[in-house]
Formats: C-alpha cells, sequence, structure tokens
C-alpha cells in the first residue's frame, strides 16, 4: 500500500550543486575526490567523482566529458538547425534516415514508454511545444483554436517508425520530434558510461536536475538526494533520498510556466489535449536503473495525472514519490518501492 503524507507549503530545495553537496554532510571526514560542471543543454550539469588512490587526470576526464556531452548536444537538440535530431525533422515523409546510436536509443526507449503511457509520453509532440510557446521561440500567451488544431494534426507516435537491423527511422506523415522530456536523462547516463568506462565507481552525475549515482559518496556513505517541493521558498528539502547504483529524475509544472489572467500554463503538455497539464499533481520523482527511463517516466505520470499517473505506478511497480496540491498544501504519495530510498542508510 502506498504512504501518503500531508505537507504543508514552505519547503523547497533547488536540485543544482549547492543542493547536492548541502546532502553529503558537513564536517563529514571526506574522500579525495574531483567536482567538475559547465553547460549544456539550455542548463548546467554537474559530477562528484571520488578519487580515493588519488590518480585522475581531472583535466583529461574534463576534456572527454565535455566533448561527450557535445555530441548527444548536435544529436538532440531543437535549438540547432543542424543537429541530428532537426535533419530527421526536416526529412521527407516516408525516407528512411540512418540514426546515430544516441538518437536511435532515445527513440526507441521513448516510444516504449509512449506505449505504456497510452500515449502520455510522445516525442512527436513537438508542434505544441512550440505552439505553446516552451520551444526555440518563447511566448507567453495561448495559441488560438485555429493554430491549436493544426498543431494537433501533426502529433501521434504512431506516425514514426523505427528499423531495429537498419538502425534508421522514417516519418510516415509529417511530424516533429522533440527529445526535451528524455535527452537529459539519456545525457546523465551517457556521462555515467563514460566515468565506468574509466574505472570510476563513485560519481553522481546531474544534468539539470536529473540524476545518477554509483557506489558511495565521499563521506563513504549513501548518496543523498533531495527531491524538491514545488511552490515555496528555497532552501530545504520535500524529502532525502538515499541511492546507490541508480538514476531519479523530476517533472513538474512548477519549473517552467507562464501564467495569463491568472490561469497557468505548464511546459508539461498533454498530447491527448493539445495543452498544458490541467490537474493538481504538481510534481512527480521517478527512481530506475537508467535516467533517461526514470525521466521519461516521470514525464509520462506527469502528463496523466494524480490518478492515471499513479495506476501507471501500481502496475509497473515504479519506484515513485508523487506531490499533489490540495486546498491547505500538498498532500504526497510514495510508492512500496520508492519507500526504500528513504528508510536510512544504504
Amino acid at each position: 500500500m502506498a504512504e501518503v503524507r500531508h505537507l504543508l507549503p514552505g519547503l523547497r530545495a533547488t536540485l543544482g550543486l549547492l543542493f547536492l553537496l548541502l546532502l553529503i554532510g558537513c564536517g563529514a571526514d571526506l574522500r579525495p575526490h574531483h567536482k567538475f560542471s559547465g553547460d549544456t543543454m539550455g542548463t548546467r550539469y554537474h559530477i562528484t567523482v571520488v578519487d580515493e588512490a588519488e590518480g585522475l587526470d581531472a583535466a583529461a576526464l574534463q576534456a572527454k566529458i565535455d566533448a561527450r556531452l557535445v555530441d548527444i548536444n548536435q544529436s538532440m537538440s531543437t535549438y540547432s538547425e543542424d543537429s541530428e535530431l532537426q535533419r530527421f525533422n526536416a526529412a521527407p515523409v516516408d525516407t528512411w534516415v540512418p540514426l546515430s546510436n544516441d538518437l536511435f536509443e532515445v527513440l526507441l526507449l521513448s516510444m516504449e514508454i509512449g506505449w505504456i503511457s497510452d500515449g502520455a509520453f510522445d516525442v512527436t509532440v513537438g508542434p505544441l511545444v512550440d505552439l505553446w510557446g516552451f520551444g526555440p521561440v518563447p511566448r507567453s500567451e495561448p495559441p488560438d483554436a485555429e493554430a491549436l488544431a493544426a498543431a494537433r494534426a501533426q502529433v501521434g507516435q504512431s506516425a514514426l517508425e523505427l528499423d531495429l537491423l537498419e538502425q534508421r527511422a522514417r516519418k510516415k506523415r509529417p511530424v516533429q520530434l522533440d527529445l526535451s522530456a528524455v535527452a537529459k536523462g539519456y545525457g546523465v547516463d551517457m556521462l555515467a558510461e563514460l566515468l565506468n568506462a574509466e574505472g570510476i565507481t563513485d560519481y553522481m552525475v546531474e544534468v539539470g536536475g536529473e540524476v545518477r549515482v554509483r557506489g558511495s559518496n565521499p563521506a563513504g556513505r549513501a548518496w543523498r538526494i533531495g527531491i524538491e517541493m514545488p511552490d515555496a521558498a528555497v532552501g530545504q528539502v520535500a524529502q532525502a533520498l538515499n541511492l546507490r547504483d541508480v538514476a531519479l529524475a523530476t517533472s513538474g509544472d512548477y519549473r517552467n510556466y507562464y501564467e495569463v489572467d491568472g490561469q497557468r500554463y505548464s511546459h508539461t503538455i498533454d498530447p491527448a489535449t493539445g495543452g498544458p497539464v490541467r490537474h493538481n499533481l504538481a510534481s512527480v520523482t521517478v527512481v530506475a536503473a537508467r535516467c533517461a527511463e526514470a525521466d521519461a517516466l516521470a514525464t509520462a505520470i506527469d502528463v496523466m495525472g494524480p490518478e492515471r499517473g499513479w495506476a501507471l505506478v501500481e502496475e509497473r511497480q515504479l519506484a515513485a514519490y508523487l506531490i499533489v496540491r490540495v486546498d491547505d498544501g500538498f498532500d504526497v504519495r510514495v510508492s512500496p518501492a520508492m519507500q526504500a530510498y528513504m528508510a536510512g542508510e544504504k
């Protein structure tokens, strides 16, 4: 049975470097470690690597990290007209396009999450994202009905076909892909794989709030990562988790939105309605083996809302933490799988 708790407004944490460091613990006897950070995918990345033997060439590793992120961004960006994704978007209908390993893996995972979520997660939602002003060209007012109908006609992952043998894809009708709900998670995974290949066994990788950890933190304990509380003052957390060898991602309606006449328009678009989600589910956090999977699942549940989303959590036995708005604060729903990460030191 899920644990349900009630929270009052007034708690929030910034899921970034300061927040992640805070949860390591103050005054601890820390092992030697390195920190890396930089800009990527329109956000920031932060990496902590334990170097107990003190033999790591930090400058060389930084260069490899940055080069890998450049490759991923060049593959999946909607902001670069010459990215691999945008070249696919511009390709004619019914034309097979060979894909890189990166783009093909992300599309394969995305379609899988689309299937299990009954279309709530849909990488063809790009025209709607752009129309509502959350793509490369921002806007701060809702579109008119005619423009909305035209954009909705271009959405639906059934228009996308993948060839597993030839590692290629084609569009069966005009669609525009947007990978913003999974690309950061995939980037986290690829940086984790890079660190694995370097023989590093204890690390934390974070890109724009999506996280993957391995082993122990510099204090020799499980990595303590916090779940952000929506709509409140910065400085505290809703819940700290103890994580080893897993990934975490959060989706919510409070990070990127605009308001018109008192109505909030979130960047989370529901493909079924063609507009921003309108339910009272404020935040979804998912823990999974891969960050791309956690990223896509969190978005899917966020789109589905508290009832349908929770049904998916139960059906798939996911590790999930949902924060739902109520009249006097928030209710929290915690799945049994997620409770395991909240139960003391791991």
